[in-house]
């Protein structure tokens, strides 16, 4: 993750004062990593650092820190019994308080601890200026963070086989993902740099915290969660939505959305097979007719060609 400005001053336009919450660093498990953010205002929340416990005390601090006018203020947690959650690993926080964003166009670099600059971060903004990417790094007492751009956002629900292979093909992409599952041990070790994790132990639940902009695909391991899901994204303002499956899954699921109350006009822009027949019914193939639908609908505003031209490819 990076610090997005044009959501920070969007945020700060309509909320005034802002709390902006980021993890800085992690260890263990964890249901985020590092450079994970949300934004908190005296009655607005956006994004996650992963829900629960840890969650909800940073919304509290962020909120006590807008009221008294404090200008940042670091944390740690133990991700254990004091705060009631399993992962086991650790976060540290940080919170500030912004009331308008930082200038854009440069890695943003500050103390937590009023020490000078060290040396580490001087040589990472170098490494800036001649182009080499940094991530969110906390060294010497210090933060930094690249400037990021906006990018489109894409939800992937499922860490198995295909969201696997999705997550890898849209990694060198201009996309934000954030990939989302119930359970820790199903992502791999090491995801794309343009991915966060987040652990939600209900899913459907999860989707309150997605963006408007956000293009989801739905490929869970269970057909309820499918349908589940898709019946909270689909009540949400969103891009698009994708469902794994074939063309008797989406009938099925459409007759199942329809008695559950949704309207046809609501339904009516779920794609479902996702992905491209002609490429096969293999992961990687999957996920390369995803991405390729992705880049053609959001760099040419409009449905892609494949949507809908696909059948059977995971039941």
């Amino acid at each position: 993750m990076s610090l997005d400005l044009e959501t920070l001053n969007a945020f700060i336009s309509a909320n005034g004062p802002t709390a902006r919450v980021v993890i800085t660093a992690h260890k263990g498990s964890t249901p985020r990593e590092t450079g994970a953010s949300m934004l908190v205002s005296a009655e607005t929340i956006s994004g996650t650092i992963g829900g629960g416990t840890l969650e909800y005390q940073a919304i509290e601090d962020a909120r006590a820190l807008l009221a008294e006018g404090t200008s940042h203020r670091a944390f740690k947690h133990p991700l254990g019994p004091a705060l009631g959650q399993c992962c086991g690993g650790s976060v540290d926080l940080l919170i500030e308080r912004f009331t308008k964003a930082p200038l854009s166009g440069r890695p943003y670099a500050r103390s937590l601890s009023d020490t000078p600059q060290p040396l580490s971060i001087t040589r990472l903004l170098s490494q800036a200026r001649q182009g080499s990417p940094i991530r969110p790094t906390l060294t010497d007492g210090w933060f930094i963070e690249p400037p990021t751009f906006p990018a489109t956002p894409v939800w992937i629900w499922g860490a198995g086989h295909v969201g696997r292979a999705l997550a890898t093909a849209l990694s060198e992409l201009p996309f934000n993902v954030t990939w989302v599952d119930d359970a820790p041990e199903r992502f791999p070790s090491k995801i794309p740099a343009n991915a966060n994790r987040l652990i939600a132990a209900s899913m459907p639940d999860a989707a309150k915290h997605s963006p408007a902009e956000a293009h989801h695909i739905v490929l869970t391991y269970s057909h309820a969660l499918d349908l589940a899901l898709t019946h909270a994204l689909l009540q949400r303002p969103h891009a698009s939505i994708g469902l794994i499956g074939s063309a008797t899954k989406k009938a099925r699921f459409l007759k199942r959305l329809h008695a559950a109350g949704l309207s046809p006009a609501t339904t009516a822009k779920l794609v479902c097979p996702i992905g491209h027949r002609a490429l096969g019914k293999e992961p990687a193939a999957i996920a390369l007719g995803v991405a390729f639908g992705l880049l053609e609908t959001t760099r040419a505003g409009q449905k892609p060609a494949s949507a809908g031209k696909t059948e059977g490819n995971v039941a």
